[in-house]
């Protein structure tokens, strides 16, 4: 496991550049997390990495956002997926293996990620600003 501190937004944005870099394409990238930690920040920096230039936004309300870049980049807020049903009525299972899955809220579709997934916990720091990343599965600088 790898732990590194964000002091700001920015700094969350770079960390998701510098996983990107370590993408393949096929990945699942499952973000742990409360409310304001920075996991859209994260997946905005991510989506620059790997070339989409604007709009990432959270996908709330719409579930899943797709974007378009080096790879297929499918962002899916799962906080209000309570059940199995709920999931499969997602898509959830039909994105697996055909991108960049980033997965908001897992801590609600633990049971279904995929084994191999990366794992990325936001945590609050020292100060109001500071988050901690400790992040499984990838290998980055």
């Amino acid at each position: 496991m790898k732990t590194i501190i964000s002091r700001s937004a920015e700094d969350t944005e770079r960390i998701g550049e510098e996983i990107a870099k370590a993408l393949n394409g096929d990945e699942v990238i499952a973000l742990f997390g409360g409310l304001g930690m920075g996991k859209t920040a994260f997946t905005r920096g991510l989506s620059r990495g790997l070339g989409v230039a604007d709009g990432v936004s959270s996908p709330t309300f719409a579930l899943v956002n797709e974007y378009q870049g080096k790879f297929n980049i499918y962002h899916f807020d799962m906080y209000r997926v309570t059940s199995w049903d709920d999931l499969y009525s997602t898509g959830f299972f039909d994105y697996i293996g055909n991108g960049v899955l980033v997965i908001e809220w897992s801590e609600n579709i633990e049971g279904a990620l995929p084994e191999n997934a990366i794992r990325i916990s936001i945590s609050r720091g020292g100060s109001d600003n500071e988050r901690v990343f400790e992040i499984e599965g990838v290998d980055i600088q």
